[in-house]
This record gives structure tokens, sequence and C-alpha cells, in this order.
């Protein structure tokens, strides 16, 4: 059981935060992006692309990060 909970953990862990990292940081660098150089564009100001570009990213890594850990967790725990 321990060692089930080890490998799952581990290899979970590496694919989620692989997986999730990418996926998180491609879906938020471009959601942040488009929505901060939008909002900068229309204000006319850097701040906002800036502001929106760093919120989106950062969004973005951690919802994309923590999904992809828990289902690649939950995946290899279970299967093993």
């Amino acid at each position: 059981m321990m060692d089930r909970w080890m490998d799952g953990w581990m290899v979970g862990w590496m694919d989620g935060w692989i997986v999730g990292w990418m996926d998180g940081w491609m879906d938020g660098w471009m959601d942040g992006w488009m929505d901060g150089w939008i909002v900068a564009w229309m204000d006319g100001s850097m701040d906002g692309w800036m502001d929106g570009w760093m919120d989106g990213w950062m969004d973005g890594w951690m919802d994309g990060w923590m999904d992809g850990w828990m289902d690649g967790w939950i995946d290899r725990w279970m299967d093993g």
C-alpha cells in the first residue's frame, strides 16, 4: 500500500507538474496576454498589459499544475 502510494505520488506529481505546467503556462500566457493586451491597448497603458499577462500566467500555471498533479497522482495510485 505504501509503495503504491509512493509510486503514484511521485509519478503523478512529475506527470502532473510537467503537463500542468505546460498546459497552464500556455493557457495562462495566451489568456493573460490577450486580455492584458486588449485592456492595455484600450487604456493606452503598458501597465495593464503587464498586469494582465502576469495574472493570466500565474492563474493558468497554478490551475494547470494542480489539475495535472491531481489527475496524474490519482491515475497512478489507482492503477498501481
